[in-house]
């Protein structure tokens, strides 16, 4: 890829349609979540909060470091560098997410628990993701031979990964103060406008997660590209540099020559 050929931005009509979705989603959202839903009996205007929270956390953990997971095999498995990208740009934006997560769930935790952080094992838990895969993106950013450092940070990735269990389980494995599942699928806690709060918060973030997906792998494709390119000219120049030592007309051989005689 030469200069001339990168393009200018990430964009394209697929994702133009998607922000615009997302855009909309996110108006639908805080309508619902700021406006329509009424306050919780308990909780009152905090768990306006949750409808942001919880989403979090499920983007963060079940889409994002999924979708490293899935990635990470499937390079440790076919070597490809479609599946080494998309596992590094979800999990930056995972990273993000787990950040929000902990975020918001310390501003919940104020009003609902009287305290902004306390060690409880869900916290704790999430903490040590949110941890794990800032070090998998350290490993990503190595200056050292591409193929290895995909290698490295594929096997991170899956380790990082393997956590997410500790953290889904957290509750149920060790008492805390992190309440236990709000949204059982058999006997939810929440109903009417609140529910729909929270799933077009859901899908509100759903498809944030997906375009920023899509512009941060372009992104990533092209820094490969290049990558590749600089790897390219300077193999292509060192090789330059071996035919002209090896050819007696060169000026380093003559003096070579011209010394030893």
């Amino acid at each position: 890829m030469t200069p001339t050929e990168i393009p200018e931005h990430t964009g394209s009509k697929v994702t133009r349609v998607l922000g615009g979705l997302t855009v909309a989603s996110l108006a639908l959202f805080f309508a619902m979540a700021l406006v329509i839903s009424p306050p919780d009996v308990s909780q009152q205007d905090a768990v306006r909060l949750f409808y942001l929270h919880v989403p979090s956390a499920i983007i963060a953990f079940y889409f994002s470091f999924g979708l490293v997971a899935v990635g990470s095999v499937m390079y440790l498995w076919k070597r490809s560098t479609f599946w080494d990208l998309t596992a590094g740009a979800a999990a930056e934006i995972g990273t993000i997410f787990c950040a929000f997560t902990l975020i918001t769930g310390m501003l919940w935790g104020r009003p609902t628990w009287g305290i902004y952080w306390t060690w409880d094992p869900r916290l704790t838990s999430t903490t040590v993701s949110f941890v794990l895969f800032c070090g998998y993106l350290a490993v990503r950013r190595l200056d050292m031979d591409p193929a290895v450092r995909s290698q490295r940070a594929a096997v991170l990735g899956l380790v990082a990964f393997a956590n997410t269990f500790l953290v889904r389980y957290s509750v149920e494995i060790w008492r805390g103060l992190h309440q236990g599942t709000t949204l059982d699928p058999i006997d939810t806690q929440m109903t009417g406008t609140m529910l729909g709060a929270f799933f077009s918060g859901l899908l509100a973030l759903s498809l944030l997660f997906a375009w920023l997906l899509v512009h941060r792998f372009r992104v990533a494709w092209l820094e490969h590209e290049l990558e590749s390119v600089g790897l390219d000219a300077a193999i292509a120049e060192r090789r330059a540099e071996g035919a002209l030592l090896l050819d007696g007309d060169s000026p380093t051989i003559r003096n070579v020559i011209g010394e030893g005689a």
